[in-house]
């Protein structure tokens, strides 16, 4: 089931506290609404009782999608910044609910899942806008840090990022947007080429994808975050 509690929350514009209604977990094969929701970049908004200036919560939950094979632990994009620790705490939730630690018809359900970790709603609904339109995610990352190296100016700068957005037949829509306020910076698009090459020569992209792939946080961001993990001997 999707649970929610209740947050008071302060209005960013006349600073009123509001009590607010905010997820907890989400089932999306029985609330596939909310996954809608989320595509549509208008889950948890909220209106303040006082001014009615719109604002949204900050994603703190997790979302299941057994019919889409995707377990994701959401978080607030101000926490990237300890993603290993994340990494760390959101490994041993998943192996007690559906790894060694859980039952074993729970362990059955885990086996065809696959568990995530993401940061701000631009990368929460990337990973699932991708698995809906069997996009793999990881030859996505692999394609936008190869697409960064081309590109002769890229608006980095902490907190902006590079998310897919949109298909239209050979064509992939990317927006770089800022993870924290959602602000769109610049569009992008490009042929689907790049990326159907990545996943046509895994063998060529094998060292990119294990770096990308040490962890449930599988994004090209990790890359600017430090020195991420030492290999074990």
């Amino acid at each position: 089931m999707s649970l929610f509690k209740t947050m008071t929350l302060t209005c960013p514009a006349c600073a009123t506290e509001n009590h607010v209604s905010v997820v907890g977990s989400i089932n999306a094969d029985r609330r596939p609404d909310y996954r809608d929701a989320i595509l549509s970049s208008n889950f948890q908004d909220a209106n303040c009782t006082n001014c009615d200036t719109s604002f949204r919560t900050e994603p703190d939950f997790n979302y299941l999608d057994m019919g889409h094979g995707q377990w994701i632990a959401a978080l607030p994009a101000r926490l990237m910044i300890d993603y290993l620790e994340q990494e760390d705490r959101v490994k041993t939730l998943f192996e007690s609910s559906f790894g060694e630690g859980a039952t074993p018809e729970a362990r059955k359900l885990g086996a065809s899942l696959a568990p995530r970790l993401t940061f701000g709603w631009p990368a929460l609904r990337e990973k699932i806008f991708a698995r809906e339109h069997d996009i793999d995610d990881i030859a996505l990352e692999c394609m936008k840090t190869d697409l960064i190296r081309r590109l002769d100016s890229v608006p980095l700068a902490p907190g902006i990022e590079l998310r897919l957005v949109a298909l239209e037949d050979d064509r992939m829509d990317l927006i770089w947007v800022n993870a924290l306020t959602e602000e769109l910076i610049e569009s992008l698009q490009l042929s689907r080429a790049l990326y159907d090459a990545i996943v046509a020569d895994p063998k060529g992209w094998a060292p990119l994808q294990n770096d990308l792939t040490d962890g449930p946080f599988i994004d090209m961001q990790k890359f600017y975050m430090g020195d991420g993990r030492t290999p074990q001997k």
